[in-house]
């Protein structure tokens, strides 16, 4: 079982348009409103693959309730944390060519009590299970060393032996990389702000996931966009691409991505063959929908550890 954590969910409507022309009155081709945010995504993909998770959110606010609501057909169990502010709502405009514009309100603002039951329920809930995920934005109210709090409590709690995977960026990523997780999920453009400095080439991403497991973390995921994922673990280094797919949306592709990853087992040349095929589907889906295994095409994934350390970022891998 794996249990994910949202700290700043949000109710996501996703809005298909033929082009997005500021100040006019545009007719919408499609629209869909779905369960948002990091952890929720890697759920609601889990969920899709029948494997179970738990999701712990907080819940405040129409909001909250009507979060739960979509999920719950999804097989996704939900563990809330009741709060006193709304939940966010977040607009995606999707144009044809794959081009995604997004709105993301800011959410509310979390007291220390409500912060503090957030991190309880997470350990309580995590006793049973094989893999714990924390990703996402923090609400206001909470400060940036949340999440390595969260990796310090779970490794503390003597009923869990849950592994830690962190997906975050800025200041809170930073922070929680000192904690030690057992994985980490940046993309490129994190990663770089991460190291502090700009990453061009395959060898260049390489190099900064390696700087990132000497400050503790065992394992580095890297999401490369249309160059596929980068695995940089404690016995190996994987480059892993799929072939260029018709781009419906991008939204929660590199969620996707994490929960193929976790259920493809969570290490090795399987798990990103896995985590590649989910990622590559997800892309070619409307909205935030995540991939089912009829979705997947793992056999078109290529996996290898002779890698082109010179090779720069942006094209598509032969």
């Amino acid at each position: 079982m794996i249990v994910t954590l949202t700290p700043n969910p949000s109710l996501d409507r996703t809005v298909e348009i033929d082009e997005l022309r500021r100040g006019e009155v545009i007719r919408a081709l499609g629209g869909r409103v779905d369960p948002g945010g990091k952890g929720v995504n890697v759920s609601r993909a889990l969920a899709a693959g029948d494997v179970a998770t738990v999701a712990v959110l907080p819940s405040g606010g129409a909001e909250g309730s009507q979060l739960s609501a979509l999920l719950a057909p999804l097989g996704v169990q939900v563990a809330q944390v009741p709060i006193a502010g709304a939940l966010r709502s977040n607009i995606t405009i999707v144009e044809p060519d794959g081009t995604t514009t997004k709105l993301n309100e800011s959410g509310p603002e979390l007291r220390r009590d409500e912060i503090e039951a957030i991190e309880r329920r997470v350990v309580e809930v995590a006793e049973h299970a094989a893999w714990v995920v924390a990703a996402g934005s923090l609400p206001r109210g909470v400060d940036s060393g949340f999440y390595a709090e969260l990796v310090a409590a779970l490794r503390g709690a003597g009923n869990s032996r849950a592994q830690v995977c962190i997906d975050a960026s800025g200041a809170p990523f930073d922070a929680a990389v000192d904690a030690g997780p057992d994985l980490v999920k940046p993309n490129t453009e994190e990663l770089a702000e991460l190291v502090g400095r700009p990453l061009r080439r395959i060898g260049d991403v390489v190099d900064a996931a390696a700087e990132v497991r000497k400050r503790g973390v065992g394992t580095v995921l890297v999401s490369l966009g249309a160059d596929g994922a980068l695995l940089v673990g404690p016995d190996e280094v994987l480059h892993g691409w799929a072939p260029p797919v018709r781009v419906r949306s991008t939204v929660g592709a590199g969620d996707a991505t994490l929960a193929g990853f976790l259920a493809g087992g969570g290490r090795g040349r399987p798990a990103l063959v896995t985590a590649l095929a989910y990622g590559t589907a997800a892309v070619s889906l409307p909205g935030s929908v995540m991939p089912r295994p009829t979705d997947l095409d793992a056999g078109a994934v290529t996996v290898t550890d002779n890698l082109d350390l010179d090779r720069p970022l942006g094209g598509t891998p032969s």
